[in-house]
């Protein structure tokens, strides 16, 4: 990743208004900076949440609280808990997830 022209700034994510979308189950809350082509998201999922498509999206994501499983579309399933991260290319592996007791997670893509 070229990061290019981005000045330095601070993001208050919590001043930030989410855009909430429903999943297959529960709803995503998604709060969006978009610094050119790179865009940075803090995501909550509701307890139960799962989503209702799958990514080919490429990601590098961090969670924060709570416990994400992302299953990819070859059945291998992995299970995120805070601290833990993973990265992903675009069009390189579709991926979705679930969450049973809700996460809070931090994503560039």
């Amino acid at each position: 990743m070229k990061i290019e022209n981005l000045p330095f700034n601070t993001i208050d994510w919590a001043a930030l208004i989410p855009e909430r979308k429903p999943g297959e189950t529960g709803w995503a809350d998604w709060r969006v900076v978009q610094f050119g082509p790179i865009r940075v998201r803090m995501l909550e999922y509701s307890p139960g949440y799962k989503a209702d498509h799958w990514c080919s999206k490429g990601h590098i994501l961090l969670c924060l609280k709570g416990e994400l499983h992302t299953e990819l579309a070859d059945g291998r399933v992995f299970v995120l808990k805070p601290g833990m991260s993973y990265q992903v290319a675009d069009q390189a592996e579709p991926h979705r997830s679930w969450t049973t007791p809700g996460a809070t997670l931090f994503v560039v893509d």
